[in-house]
């Protein structure tokens, strides 16, 4: 049995307008498979014709029926934290945007 989309804040119309415009193009993708299907095509020509397999399409009706719109971008993956302060990131920062210093390290290939 196909996963509802049991939120009503949008139609498909509305749908297509939000992925218009975000500048999140998966989130877009994502936006306008939903659209397909809540036109009623079927949940794996919405998913095909979105370059996503149709399991995939399923989890991220999950994931809008949850948080709406906002569930539909791509989350931080977790991660170690920096290892350096954000004074050292400045000075790294600094010292990368400022490039070779050719008198010193000459021309590198």
């Amino acid at each position: 049995m196909a996963i509802a989309i049991t939120r009503s804040e949008h139609d498909a119309a509305g749908l297509r307008r939000a992925a218009s415009c975000s500048t999140d193009a998966n989130a877009a993708r994502r936006m306008l498979a939903l659209a397909l299907v809540m036109e009623g095509r079927s949940r794996a020509e919405a998913a095909q014709s979105c370059g996503m397999e149709r399991q995939t399409l399923r989890d991220w009706v999950h994931r809008f029926n949850q948080e709406g719109l906002a569930g539909l971008s791509d989350r931080k993956p977790p991660g170690a934290k920096s290892r350096l302060s954000p004074e050292h990131q400045a000075e790294l920062a600094a010292l990368v945007r400022s490039g070779r210093d050719l008198a010193e390290h000459g021309v590198v290939r």
